[in-house]
């Protein structure tokens, strides 16, 4: 911050300045500027009047010493000294290898200043019985103010949420706000005003103290019961002196004046006073965004528009030094008795040294267990390579050969047996491959050993016969088959087992040459394992440069710590030791779980002159120190860091180097030294003698590191990282730092790079990989002008770093933990060290910690995932989560995607306890982590989503110009059924204007035709009717109606039946009565209070008379448990018709006008809405007559019907289509089905149905039951090869994937493919489509997602990407003309365009009888006229958006045949960034992303987009689901979820039809009624 630490009071600064800063400030506040802009315009404005700070010189500031407050900053305060104790004193298990108190003392500053104390996130909501470690309180929002634990607590905190949202006050959230405000890509120099005001200031303390505050801050708990100390400004009053506030931006769609908390009563109609609303809020303050400037255009649907490519800072630091000059180590000297070849040093030793000791081995407790001599391990070695060479297999068929591969399986706590067997394929000349010993069949990485096996062609294993007996095995005592793995034989290398070498063979041991001698294992990034080959000249030349760098001499005792299979552990302590004599004493890893001082002692007892470890041992031996007094480490001339180079040894050292100075440690003996597996040994520090002042450190900026770029950090110590350098060079080496991506090119001296080296002593080859070894081995470096600097090929380390002043070589990272985020690069080390430096760290296992990024759109996002312990609650996990969220982001400058905290041992292991990074990321992106706990961060840390579209003025411009019937070159948009006029009908029916005088006409013409038979779940007919029956049944009602109900003429009435012939008799009683019928739904006997207020809503809207209805159903009317639900006592009169006396009515009414009411047709529409449309005579006449014609139906056919009989066009197919056309109709409920699921194709098989009439419902429910049973129902005799229609009746998209699977499913029962279709139909017009027999088959098109959120068609080809398949929507009826029309300015659009789809015909309905819950909407969606063009015709909205387009196939008069498609409901579609989103994409998307999805619904919610899962696995997987939403929505929507609810299968609600229930889900959501097993509020 430019004014840090200096305190500008206004009054100071003249008045021109004090307006502009006004001026800024309302700015700020009307969301016109953001709050980076915001900050660079201020330090703009106060620049001259803040004290000009010294200049500081760009090269590295090093700071000399090892004190622990070599930290830049003048005035450090040192830290507390009772704080200091009590982390020593912490528990003896952590492992603090990432432990800095500069750091820890950083991020708890950061902290500080982001307020923590008042964070208001949503803690997310789990089940009680989901998770067995969550704390009894875990569903409430988190406690910000007391620490109290009681019952009334939770009422509280209720409240004081509500409260603390009511009130303006500055937001918790700020962190959030800034992060999604400045582009993450804030540079050093602008960043440090983004992290809120240093002017921090307790008022406890005298006005002095101000600059100390953070620090006091960071070693003081904040008590939470006490009040916290107002750290927010010196006069808070002074709104100009304080940059931290942010604008008090409102939730969108609400006026500035509006008081805070009126935002919280309704939502959408809803109460909002429940918990979810609260925290859907909180997520919202927490999401507030300054308003965007106004679009001037579309974007292409290109990928470049797709992403917002952040516009690169002017103020990002570049390189600015000459170009970097190779460095090279000093030269390999020459000593006349080193050896020709490392086996010829092992046999010199072992005939001239035998009773010298080559390796102690040490047991469980530390002590020594055995040691092998020189002697000993010479004799054992040759005996085995004697073994391999002769004794296995025949004389002419040996089983190895020289250079042969072999694998080397020996734990690590039996170094002496893995020494004979190296050597001893050494001196057989065949190739070792050193492996970890796998422990079962699922190991971390075991396939990936399994392609390094492969890769170098093993196929032969050697072991211990104690390893031998613990591998895995099958039943019948076989070595188990491991995953990925080649078949290999076992060999046990125990000596009893080995024979001795006849006198006459002697081992060939030829000079050094470059054949492979052994391979190193290596894992990248990915989880890949690759084998490095290591020549036998560049083993013996590596051991020659350790011996010169680390001044090996003969004789000297080394203790080894570290795995001596690879790396450091067996350069140094199998192989540099042969080679010089030397005393390695093998510190086993399971030695130092149980003893970690054991080490220490080893080097006390055998006055060690070196010692070899990992900064874990430092830590571990300083842990358990205070057990031993009296060690002494005066002996060691050395102690070799083996893992120096990361950036966080630094304090590892410092602090053993604290603890252990008194017990004779010198601080020039600790030698860091840095290393790869391709290059070996790339550094180390030589040890310094006594006197000399000690090598310097660098403090660099992390937003420095972050650009790739060394910059000496002054301005903020919080984000600094002090490293320590690896020393010089390798003798005989040559270094460059080039460029981590594209060309090899030179780094400029102040830039970091990837670390290159030319030498003799690194690896050759990756073994049997080609291609990538060129990549790695054969890198030629460039110079600025892309030349070549020479023709010796360079080795890359995969480390990254620089070289400082001197040569020195300082190491900041590894390319394989380089995180690249928006441009800027960031290190897994420093991510993990900034976690844990966040107190307290009793949530998490300090080691069990890991970072790693995915790519989800278009760019990394960084994921950590930490292991909890078994003792945190809820409470504490989530609050320290959201620390380290704050802490990484202010440290780091980059958002977190994703923090997950998964059950203790869970994370997949690498062999020595650590986590396997690559498989845990694998664990991630396939769900399978099985996360307890789980903060996901997309909304701070996805930048590059585009632009939010604006919506263009609507207006009818010049393009719109009609001519004849194009609108703007194109085709208009309609398509039209065939004429009904035209069409000769000889049928008697014709003359009948009414439906009721058709059933007269049929019950006098044709009495005992029967045209309905009602199918029980045993598919026998339990009841059918003839044309004279039905008559004489509504004859009947009739008769009751006018009598005992006192109807009048035009009275509504209710008719409440089960799906059956009941329903069909009182409708056509009460056409005779004249009365209107109104069809409901029974209400369910089970589930009363979700389903009777439905009835009784429709009783109250229609006004009806009475109700007719079956005895059983007037029971359930009148009985206690409806009582409970809505009032009984007003029911309308109830009739029950079981059994009527037989009695006629006077007469039968005839309607004077067939313009008069037939019917009134009540549905609840998915979005929520109960409306009612009004039915006319002639209507109802035309609509039978078309589907007559349609389908071909005449009174000789059969028809079969399952689906729901209340409302639309199933209605009309149920009780009204037979009486017309005569046709039979065998009708099957379909909640049979749910009990005898063959039931409905058992009958189009055993009555051979031509045309069958569905829902979706019920084609899931087969598709779903049937599906594994086809062979089954095959066998029953069930064949479907006589259907020739299957129609599925719906007011929706056709639901392809579905139809296709029933295709698909049934083809092997003989059903065609082209049978299966769907009908359109919606409430002002029931059936617009419907697949006939006549007309060309459905057409499929796909159209580009992208586009359709723009309201526009694109066509595009069969498995583009982003491609939706969309199908006709079936053939448009006789009398039947739609157009595509724009909803806004009511204009045709043309051929191919999307709008909304209205219709002309004769059996529209004739308008809402009531609409229930939206009285405002237009009357005009029944009679409305275009804006231009054809503005005679009048034309019905259906409210659904689609499209026309001329196909090639020809209609039966010869014309182009003209498809409908429909692409979804107008009142569905989600508003969200200006574009428009059909909730079954995002809901196909989300269903694909897990297999234990079993269905998925999405609403908004204050544009908030919430998607709601149903869990069908364990509930264990529930959090897994999280982050695989969110990803996949990000990826194909490019939408950021707001909320993700998981719950149980069948919480979804879903309406007869298939249809979910979207606003029902929401409405429960908020009230929360929906007991979910989790919900997620993304920040």
């Amino acid at each position: 911050m430019a004014d840090r630490g200096v305190d500008l009071t206004v009054l100071t600064l003249p008045k021109e300045v004090r307006d502009q800063l006004a001026e800024l400030e309302l700015e700020l506040s009307e969301g016109d500027i953001t709050q980076k802009g915001y900050e660079k315009k201020r330090a703009k404005i106060l620049a001259p009047f803040v004290p000009q700070t010294q200049n500081v010189d760009v090269s590295i500031q090093l700071t000399p010493g090892l004190s622990s407050e070599s930290t830049s900053s003048p005035n450090a305060v040192p830290v507390a000294a009772p704080r200091q104790h009590r982390a020593h004193r912490s528990g003896g298990t952590r492992d603090d290898r990432y432990r800095s108190d500069i750091h820890t003392e950083a991020v708890q500053a950061a902290l500080a200043r982001h307020k923590e104390e008042k964070m208001a996130l949503p803690m997310p909501t789990k089940r009680r019985s989901a998770f067995a470690q969550s704390a009894a309180e875990n569903c409430t929002p988190p406690d910000t103010s007391s620490a109290s634990e009681d019952e009334g607590s939770l009422r509280r905190r209720q409240a004081a949420i509500s409260a603390m949202l009511a009130q303006n006050l500055q937001s918790p959230e700020y962190w959030i706000n800034r992060s999604v405000q400045s582009s993450s890509t804030s540079s050093s120099a602008s960043s440090t005003l983004s992290h809120g005001d240093g002017k921090t200031q307790n008022h406890n303390h005298s006005q002095g103290q101000t600059s100390v505050l953070a620090d006091v801050l960071a070693h003081t708990r904040i008590e939470s019961s006490s009040v916290p100390p107002d750290v927010t400004s010196t006069a808070p009053q002074d709104r100009n002196s304080r940059v931290d506030l942010p604008p008090n931006i409102t939730v969108r769609g609400m006026s500035r004046g509006q008081s805070r908390s009126s935002m919280m009563d309704t939502a959408g109609g809803v109460p909002a006073h429940s918990r979810v609303s609260t925290k859907i809020q909180q997520l919202l303050n927490t999401l507030k965004r300054p308003k965007r400037p106004p679009l001037s255009e579309f974007f292409v649907d290109d990928f470049e528009e797709i992403v917002e490519v952040p516009q690169p800072d002017p103020n990002t630091p570049r390189p600015e030094g000459r170009q970097m000059i190779p460095v090279k180590g000093e030269p390999l000297g020459v000593v006349s008795n080193w050896p020709p070849a490392l086996q010829a040093a092992l046999a010199r030793w072992g005939a001239t040294q035998a009773k010298s000791p080559a390796l102690t081995a040490l047991d469980i407790t530390g002590k020594p267990l055995y040691t092998l001599t020189y002697g000993k391990l010479w004799s054992r070695s040759l005996k085995l390579a004697y073994t391999l060479l002769n004794k296995l297999g025949t004389k002419n068929e040996p089983v190895l050969k020289p250079g042969d591969r072999v694998a080397l399986v020996y734990p690590n706590s039996d170094p002496g047996m893995f020494w004979v067997a190296f050597y001893g394929c050494l001196l057989a000349e065949v190739i070792p491959v050193p492996i970890e010993v796998p422990l079962s069949r699922k190991d971390a990485g075991s396939q990936q050993i399994g392609f390094l096996l492969g890769s170098c062609g093993v196929g032969l294993a050697l072991t211990s016969e104690v390893c031998l007996k613990g591998l895995p095995k099958t039943q019948n005592g076989e070595i188990m088959q491991f995953k990925g793995w080649p078949r290999l034989k076992w060999v046990v290398t125990d000596t009893k087992y080995l024979t001795k070498p006849s006198k006459d063979w002697q081992p060939h041991i030829p000079t050094a040459n470059t054949d492979t001698a052994y391979i190193e294992y290596k894992a990248s990034k990915e989880g890949t394992v690759m084998g490095v080959a290591v020549s036998k000249i560049s083993m013996l030349t590596h051991c020659q440069a350790l011996t010169q760098a680390c001044n090996y001499c003969e004789g000297e005792t080394l203790v080894n710590v570290v795995d001596f299979k690879k790396d450091s552990g067996l350069w140094h302590g199998v192989l540099t030791s042969v080679m010089n004599r030397i005393h390695t004493i093998s510190v086993s890893y399971s030695v130092m779980k149980a003893c970690p001082l054991s080490w220490v002692q080893r080097v006390h007892v055998h006055k060690a002159r070196v010692a070899l470890v990992k900064c874990r041992d430092l830590h571990w031996a300083m842990m358990a120190h205070r057990d031993q007094k009296d060690t002494n480490l005066s002996s060691l001339r050395m102690l070799i860091v083996a893992d120096g180079a990361n950036p966080w040894s630094v304090s590892s050292c410092d602090a053993f180097l604290n603890v252990f100075q008194s017990h004779g440690l010198k601080p020039e003996m600790i030698c860091p030294c840095a290393s790869s597996p391709e290059a070996m040994t790339v550094a180390i520090r030589r040890p310094g003698t006594q006197g000399t002042p000690l090598p310097a450190r660098a403090i660099l900026s992390m937003a420095g590191l972050s650009h790739g770029v060394i910059r000496v950090n002054t301005e903020d110590k919080n984000s600094a990282l002090t490293v320590q350098d690896v020393g010089h060079v390798m003798p005989g080496g040559l270094m460059c730092i080039v460029k981590t991506d594209g060309p090899p090119m030179l780094c400029k001296t102040d830039e970091i790079g990837e670390i290159v080296l030319n030498s003799r002593a690194g690896g050759t080859m990756y073994y049997g990989l080609p291609g990538v070894t060129k990549s790695t081995f054969e890198v030629i470096p460039v110079n600025s002008g892309g030349n070549p600097i020479g023709d010796v090929p360079f080795t890359r380390t995969g480390l990254l770093g620089f070289v400082g002043p001197g040569s020195l070589v300082f190491v900041v990272g590894k390319i394989e933990g380089l995180l690249s985020v928006s441009g800027r690069r960031h290190n897994a080390d420093d991510l993990v060290a900034t976690a844990l430096a966040v107190e307290p760290v009793k949530t998490v296992y300090r080691g069990r910690i890991a970072v790693f990024s995915v790519t989800v759109f278009y760019d990394e996002r960084v994921v950590i995932v930490a292991e909890q312990r078994p003792d945190a609650n809820e409470e504490d996990s989530f609050q320290w989560m959201s620390r380290v969220l704050q802490a990484i982001d202010s440290i780091h400058q980059v958002g977190l995607y994703c923090l997950a905290l998964v059950p203790a041992n869970t994370l997949p292991k690498t062999h020595l306890g650590g986590i396997h990074i690559s498989d845990t990321k694998q664990h991630f992106l396939e769900g399978s982590l099985h996360p307890c706990n789980i903060l996901m961060c997309p909304h701070t840390c996805v930048t590059n989503l585009p632009k939010p579209r604006q919506k263009q003025p609507v207006g009818v411009g010049p393009a719109s110009i009609m001519v004849g019937h194009l609108v703007a070159g194109k085709r208009i948009a309609q398509a039209s059924g065939r004429d009904l006029g035209l069409i000769d009908d000889q049928e008697q029916s014709r003359k009948h204007q009414f439906l009721s005088e058709a059933l007269q006409w049929r019950a006098q013409t044709d009495p005992d035709h029967v045209l309905y038979m009602l199918l029980n779940a045993k598919g026998v007919a339990v009841s059918t009717v003839t044309c004279s029956q039905l008559h004489k049944r509504a004859e009947k009602i009739t008769a009751a109606l006018l009598e005992r109900g006192g109807i009048n003429t035009g009275d509504n009435v209710v008719l409440l039946y089960p799906p059956g012939i009941d329903l069909i008799a009182s409708f056509y009683g009460c056409l005779y009565a004249g009365c209107i019928p109104v069809t409901v739904r029974p209400p369910h006997p089970q589930n009363l209070a979700a389903t009777l207020p439905t009835v009784r809503m429709i009783i109250d809207v229609s006004k009806a008379a009475c109700i007719l209805t079956t005895q059983t159903l007037m029971k359930i009317l009148r009985s206690k448990e409806a009582a409970g639900c809505v009032n009984v006592k007003t029911w309308p009169n109830i009739i029950d018709t079981d059994d009527l006396p037989r009695k006629r009515p006077s007469s039968i009414y005839k309607p004077p006008t067939a313009e008069m009411l037939a019917y009134l047709d009540f549905s609840v529409s998915t979005t929520g809405m109960l409306t009612g449309v009004k039915i006319s005579h002639s209507a109802v006449n035309a609509l039978c007559r078309s589907i007559k014609l349609q389908c071909e139906l005449y009174s000789t056919r059969q028809i079969a019907i399952c689906m729901d009989p209340y409302c639309g066009l199933g209605f009309v197919l149920w009780c009204m289509s037979s009486v017309y056309s005569g046709h039979q109709s065998i009708l099957i409920p379909p909640l049979e089905l749910e009990t005898t699921l063959p039931l409905w194709l058992s009958t189009l098989s055993q009555y051979k149905i031509r045309d069958t009439f569905c829902s979706y419902s019920v084609m899931e429910l087969c598709t779903k039951g049937l599906g594994t049973q086809t062979e089954a129902l095959k066998a029953r005799g069930v064949n479907l090869s006589c259907v020739r229609s299957c129609v599925v009746i719906a007011e929706e998209r056709p639901r392809l994937a579905l139809t296709q699977s029933f295709s698909k499913l049934f083809k092997d029962l003989g059903l065609s493919p082209r049978a299966v279709s769907t009908a359109f139909g919606a409430r002002v017009n029931l059936a617009i489509c419907l697949q006939g027999t006549a007309g060309p088959d459905p057409s499929t098109v796909y159209v580009d997602m992208k586009s359709l959120r723009h309201d526009r068609v694109r066509l595009v080809e069969r498995g583009a990407p982003q491609s939706l398949p969309l199908m006709e929507s079936g053939t448009i009826l006789p009398g039947v003309r739609v157009i595509i029309v724009n909803p806004e300015t009511r204009g045709p659009l043309g051929d191919s365009h999307l709008g909304e789809i209205w219709v002309n015909s004769p059996h529209s309905a004739s308008g809402y009888y009531t609409i229930y819950g939206e009285e405002s909407l237009q009357a005009d969606h029944f009679n409305t006229r275009l804006s231009f063009g054809d503005t005679e015709t009048l034309w019905a909205r259906t409210g659904y958006l689609g499209f026309v387009k001329r196909t090639e196939l020809l209609v039966a008069s010869g014309d182009r045949h003209d498809a409908l498609f429909v692409v979804g409901s107008l009142d569905e579609t989600l508003e969200l960034r200006g574009l428009r989103y059909h909730p079954i994409d995002i809901e196909t998307s989300v269903s694909r992303a897990h297999r234990s999805i079993a269905e998925s619904a999405v609403f908004t919610w204050t544009n908030l987009l919430v998607v709601v899962v149903e869990l069908s696995g364990s509930e264990q997987e529930a959090l897994d689901l999280v982050p695989l939403v969110t990803n996949v929505v990000l990826k194909e929507h490019h939408l950021i979820v707001g909320v993700v609810v998981i719950v149980d299968p069948g919480v979804v609600p879903i309406n007869s039809r298939g249809e979910k229930q979207r606003m029902h889900l929401r409405d429960s959501f908020l009230a929360d009624q929906l007991d979910p097993i989790y919900v997620a509020y993304n920040m």
